[in-house]
C-alpha cells in the first residue's frame, strides 16, 4: 500500500475568511515503511499571515513573496498523493484547505478526496485515548517518538513525526498477508503444506547493539499500551 503523511501550514484558523495555504508537505511510504521520497513547497498565498500563525510556524510575509502560487503546483502536488491513503493528523482542517485552493482554480480539479482515501490520525487517537490529549506533541510524547527537533510548526517536520506516529500506533494491527485470505473469500479450501527440514536451521543471535534497539523499541510499545505490551509479555523469561 501506498501511503502519503501530509501536512500544511496556513496564514490563518479559518479558511471561510479567506485564509489561505503557505506550505504543503508530504512524506511517503510504502507498506509502512517511508521510502525517503517527499514533497514540500512554500506558497505564496497573496494575503498576509495572521499575527498568531507567524508565531507557531516561524513564517514571514516578505518570505513568501517569491514563492509559487497553489496554481504553479497544482498539478505535481495533485500526481505525488494520486491514489494513495493520505495520512493527516486533524484531516478536516487540512482538506479544507486544500480543497477551497483546489476550488478556486474551478471544477475541474474536484476535491482532495476524489483522488485518494483520507486516513485522519486525531479520530484514530480520540478513539485509542479518550479523555487524553491527542496533538501531535502529546501522541509525540506519549509514544516515545522524539520530536526535540520541532521548535517550531513546519510542515516536512510534522510530516515526518507523523509518520512516526502512526507506524507506533498501529505497529500492533500489522496484517501478514499469507495468500489465504482470498482462497477463504472465494470458498476454497486452503492446504497446508507440511514443512520438511533437511539440514539444521542457522540461528542468528542479535548483537549487543541491536538487543538495545530492540529494548528501546518495546519500551515504546510498552507506554503506547499503558503497561506491558504483548510483545514484552512474550518476551519474558518463563520461571518454573
Amino acid at each position: 500500500m501506498r501511503q502519503i503523511v501530509l501536512d500544511t501550514e496556513t496564514t490563518g484558523l479559518e479558511v471561510r475568511q479567506g485564509h489561505r495555504l503557505i506550505e504543503i508537505a508530504c512524506v511517503e511510504m510504502i507498506e509502512r515503511r517511508p521510502t525517503g521520497r517527499h514533497y514540500q513547497t512554500y506558497l505564496n498565498p497573496d494575503r498576509a499571515i495572521d499575527e498568531g500563525a507567524r508565531q507557531v510556524t516561524g513564517i514571514e510575509d516578505e518570505f513568501l513573496l517569491d514563492k509559487p502560487h497553489f496554481a504553479d503546483v497544482v498539478e505535481e502536488f495533485l500526481a505525488f498523493i494520486d491514489g494513495a491513503e493520505v495520512i493527516i493528523h486533524n484531516a478536516t482542517f487540512d482538506v479544507g484547505f486544500i480543497n477551497a485552493e483546489l476550488a478556486r482554480l474551478g471544477e475541474s480539479f474536484g476535491r482532495l478526496e476524489d483522488r485518494c482515501s483520507v486516513l485522519d490520525t486525531l479520530v484514530m487517537a480520540r478513539e485509542r485515548y479518550p479523555g487524553q490529549r491527542n496533538s501531535l506533541d502529546a501522541l509525540c510524547k506519549r509514544l516515545g517518538v522524539d520530536n526535540s527537533a520541532r521548535d517550531l510548526h513546519g510542515g516536512l517536520i510534522d510530516a515526518q513525526l507523523l509518520a512516526d506516529v502512526y507506524i507506533a500506533m498501529t505497529s500492533g494491527q500489522v496484517v501478514l498477508d499469507l495468500g489465504f485470505e482470498g482462497a477463504q473469500e472465494r470458498g476454497a479450501a486452503v492446504t497446508l503444506a507440511p514443512v520438511v527440514l533437511d539440514r539444521r536451521p542457522r540461528v542468528l543471535r542479535a548483537d549487543a547493539d541491536e538487543s538495545a534497539a530492540h529494548e528501546k523499541r518495546l519500551d515504546s510499545l510498552d507506554k503506547s499500551a499503558g503497561g506491558a505490551s504483548v510483545w514484552r509479555r512474550e518476551s519474558a523469561p518463563v520461571v518454573n
